[in-house]
C-alpha cells in the first residue's frame, strides 16, 4: 500500500493527514490532546481534506472537548503504586513520607516522591509538574544550542507552559518558543523533535510545502517521532 503525508491548518486546527490506497475519507480525533488525523484516498488532494474537515468541523470540535473532559476527570490521585511517564518510561509511583525536604528520585523503574507526612494530593500534583519542568529546564538549553547552528536561527526566549491542544508553540517575530511541559513524559527524541519543529517557524511561517521540506532535510525521520510523540498515553496511565 502506497502512503504520502501532509499536514494542514484548517482554522486553526491541525490536521495530519495521510494519502493511502483507500475508497473514504475518514476523520479521527484521538487522545491525549485531541490530535486531528485524516486517512484520505488518493485521488483528492489537499483542498478536498480541508473542505471535509470544515464540514466535519463541529463534531471534532465537540470530541476535542469530550477528551479534555475525560483528561481532567483522570487527574492523578498521587499515591503508591500509581503509575508516570518520565521520558517515554512508565514508572510505578512510590510515596515515601518523611521529615525533610520535599523531592523526587528515580529508582530503577520506580519513582519515589519523598514528601512530609500529611502532604495532600494536591500539593503532591503541584510538586510533581514542578519536577517535570524541572527536567524539560535541564534538557532544553543543550537541543536549543545543538540546532542553532545547524538551523542558521536564534532563540532569544524560551518557556514552558501546559498547553492543552499543542506540544509547542512560536512567535516568528520575536523568536519565542514555548514548550508543553508533558513533553517530560515523552522520550526525549520526541521533545528535539518539538525543538526542530518550532526553531524551523523562525524560517517558515506556515506548515506548508517549504515547511516539509525544511523538516525533511534537518530531521529526515520527523513523521515516525511526530506519530510516536502523539501515539503514546498521557491521561489514564494504568497498570
Amino acid at each position: 500500500m502506497s502512503t504520502a503525508s501532509a499536514h494542514l491548518t484548517v482554522l486553526g486546527i491541525d490536521v495530519d493527514v495521510i494519502y493511502k490506497d483507500i475508497k473514504n475519507l475518514h476523520i479521527g480525533v484521538y487522545p491525549p490532546l485531541g490530535r486531528v488525523r485524516v486517512a484520505a484516498p488518493h485521488r483528492l488532494d489537499d483542498e478536498h481534506v480541508r473542505l471535509a474537515v470544515i464540514q466535519r468541523l463541529p463534531w471534532i470540535k465537540h470530541r476535542r472537548e469530550q477528551l479534555r473532559s475525560a483528561a481532567r476527570q483522570s487527574e492523578r490521585e498521587m499515591v503508591t503504586g500509581e503509575s508516570h511517564y518520565v521520558w517515554g518510561v512508565r514508572r510505578r509511583m512510590k510515596i515515601i513520607e518523611r521529615p525533610g525536604r520535599a523531592h523526587f528520585e528515580i529508582d530503577g523503574e520506580r519513582l519515589l516522591l519523598y514528601v512530609p507526612e500529611g502532604t495532600t494530593a494536591e500539593r503532591r500534583r503541584e510538586l510533581l509538574d514542578r519536577w517535570y519542568r524541572e527536567q524539560l529546564r535541564q534538557a532544553i538549553p543543550n537541543l536549543i544550542a545543538k540546532w542553532e547552528p545547524i538551523l542558521e536561527v536564534s532563540v532569544p526566549r524560551w518557556t514552558i507552559r501546559r498547553m492543552k491542544t499543542k506540544w509547542g508553540s512560536c512567535n516568528r517575530e520575536s523568536g519565542h518558543i514555548w514548550f508543553n511541559v508533558e513533553l517530560a513524559k515523552k522520550h526525549p527524541d520526541c521533545l528535539e523533535y518539538i525543538v526542530v519543529h518550532e526553531m524551523t517557524h523562525h524560517l517558515e511561517r506556515n506548515h506548508g510545502p517549504r515547511f516539509t521540506k525544511l523538516m525533511d532535510r534537518f530531521m529526515p525521520n520527523w513523521r515516525s517521532l511526530r506519530y510516536q510523540l502523539n501515539d503514546a498515553p498521557l491521561a489514564e496511565e494504568t497498570w
